[in-house]
């Protein structure tokens, strides 16, 4: 039975979750989607759908809530597809796409199993603290969907951005910056083509890696040091245990139940995330 204080219960929730959530930027359907309503190319699409939410932001709230990317990478981007899709068209385009992908997915699986599953993860969501958490308050706000799948897939969205605003707290409060976290990244075996666009110079790729040697987490040859994985994993720990709400309200046997539920639908996605995406998620649960 799930160990409700053990805060490695939020991330092997996570690696049954985010699949679901994640078949929104691999799958063909969800990019057509996007298409449907003007947000041409892979980031017209991504940064519409993902700050959609929020209404329609400049830039600047939207450089602090996804971290990772330049500010100019950002800029191209926002305020500028909201004279293509609106916010609300976006989100009706997200929200298409992800059901027609997930569909596509799961049609061998029961509705029953589905109906269920959605109703699990979205008490799951409903208990989100959202104090501080940008993007997993904008989501938990959205109207429920109707349909199985829709209120899946928008639960499990609602749960990766509270989950990610947590991270970002982690990653601040061992100031980290977005540059030093991908560089750490990078070092520790992701491919640096799935983050190049994310906006950041050779020259600020360069100056963070000579941070991290600085404090004592890369080695001069850009190695991780045992220091640098001690550091990052403590960053890590913070971000699970800022995400076990959820599962501590949902209940130690729904917790399992949903496990149960998640899993084939989490392999089914996995079909086509690429596994050196950088989501960075492990091999799909058993």
């Amino acid at each position: 039975m799930a160990a409700l204080d053990d805060p490695g219960l939020a991330r092997d929730m996570w690696t049954h979750f985010e699949p679901v959530h994640a078949v929104t930027y691999f799958h063909p359907r969800a990019r057509a989607a996007y298409e449907a309503v003007g947000l041409r190319g892979f980031w017209r699409g991504y940064f519409a759908g993902r700050a959609a939410p929020l209404g329609p932001v400049d830039a600047a709230p939207v450089v602090a809530a996804f971290f990772s990317f330049a500010p100019r990478t950002v800029s191209r981007a926002l305020p500028g597809v909201w004279q293509i899709a609106d916010p609300q068209e976006a989100l009706r385009a997200r929200l298409t796409g992800a059901v027609q992908a997930l569909a596509e997915l799961t049609y061998e699986l029961p509705e029953g199993h589905l109906a269920e599953a959605a109703e699990l993860l979205e008490t799951a969501a409903r208990a989100v603290q959202v104090g501080g958490r940008v993007l997993g308050a904008a989501n938990a706000a959205l109207p429920t969907a109707e349909y199985p799948l829709a209120r899946l897939w928008q639960a499990a969205t609602t749960l990766r951005e509270h989950r990610g605003d947590g991270h970002i707290a982690a990653l601040v409060a061992a100031a980290l910056d977005p540059v030093e976290t991908l560089a750490w990244k990078v070092a520790t075996g992701m491919q640096a083509a799935n983050l190049l666009g994310r906006g950041w110079s050779e020259e600020e790729w360069r100056a963070a890696d000579g941070r991290l040697v600085e404090r004592g987490w890369l080695t001069p040859g850009g190695e991780p040091t045992a220091h640098g994985r001690e550091s990052f994993r403590a960053v890590e720990d913070a971000t699970d245990a800022a995400a076990l709400h959820p599962w501590r309200a949902l209940g130690a046997e729904r917790v399992d139940r949903l496990r149960e539920l998640l899993a084939p639908l989490a392999r089914a996605a996995h079909t086509v995330i690429p596994p050196d995406s950088p989501i960075g998620l492990p091999a799909p649960p058993a």
